[in-house]
């Protein structure tokens, strides 16, 4: 799965993942200063990028003066910025007061809903959220697991067949047992709704699933979960506020991802915003399943 940066092929579509940013109301606070780097990293590095996707834990508690500090820090960098959409985490909406919370999430981001999708660069792009304002886990309602049925099983407006053309898919929290952070024991995993999220994935082997919550550094091993042709590919995105490891400790840091969509396959490759520099055991190549699929 390791690859280095392909030479000569221009990448058909390239984004970036940022996840846990954590922002507070106090501009001198850690989180707040490594959003600003991370904003910047992605300022001189993203150019011709089709957006850069949040995976939620926007803010700390999800209140009205840490919002006022993302948009701060989004309007100091919005002109050389490429678009952001947004993934709901626990800390936007778990901490009581569902309604208002959300309310405050989808008023401030322009996210509309718990749940969203779009078509960019001729790909898919997939946002799931919780629907219920839980500490920690996320509740996917029946509705919204038939309406992801249904959007992972659209036709790509060229003709490509679906089955070969990767899909993106975002999620606050990872199925259990899968990336870095997510076993049962460690209790970061998170899915109510976790064997039907799974029987659905089994069916679109081509989706990539990238989710955050965690914080486990980009660094350990079993920061990709290979689908295989089985299931989806999945990837744990770390996080921008402060990185976790396996020691189970906390850990100061700043990371995420970039990615770069080619027409045989997708390179994830993970970034230190801190150091500005790339992480080169994060590194990964997914093939396109078009030879098994298409």
């Amino acid at each position: 799965m390791h690859t280095n940066n392909p030479g000569g092929q221009a990448p058909l579509l390239t984004f970036q993942i940022i996840t846990d940013t954590h922002v507070t109301a106090d501009p001198a606070h850690e989180y707040n200063l490594n959003f600003e780097r991370a904003l910047q990293d992605l300022a001189l590095h993203a150019q011709g990028s089709s957006g850069i996707m949040h995976i939620g834990d926007i803010t700390d508690h999800g209140f009205p003066d840490e919002y006022e500090e993302v948009q701060r820090l989004l309007k100091r960098h919005q002109a050389v910025l490429p678009e952001i959409r947004f993934t709901l985490g626990n800390h936007d909406v778990g901490l009581g007061h569902w309604e208002s919370r959300l309310a405050m999430y989808t008023s401030r981001t322009g996210a509309p809903g718990p749940y969203h999708d779009h078509w960019i660069g001729g790909y898919h792009f997939i946002f799931l959220g919780t629907e219920e304002g839980l500490p920690t886990f996320c509740n996917l309602s029946g509705e919204q697991l038939q309406w992801l049925e249904r959007k992972l099983g659209e036709q790509p407006a060229d003709g490509q067949a679906a089955s070969a053309q990767p899909i993106f898919l975002f999620l606050h929290q990872p199925l259990k047992n899968t990336v870095a952070g997510s076993l049962e024991s460690q209790e970061w995993y998170g899915v109510t709704q976790d064997m039907e999220l799974r029987s659905i994935l089994a069916k679109y082997p081509q989706t990539l699933l990238f989710t955050g919550h965690t914080h486990w550094e980009l660094e350990v091993d079993n920061t990709i979960y290979p689908g295989n042709g089985e299931t989806a590919t999945m990837f744990n995105c770390a996080s921008v506020a402060y990185l976790w490891t396996n020691a189970d400790e906390h850990k100061d840091g700043s990371q995420g991802y970039y990615v770069e969509v080619y027409s045989d396959k997708v390179l994830v490759r993970g970034r230190d915003f801190t150091t500005g520099s790339w992480i080169e055991a994060a590194c990964y190549e997914v093939p396109s399943l078009l030879k098994t699929h298409g």
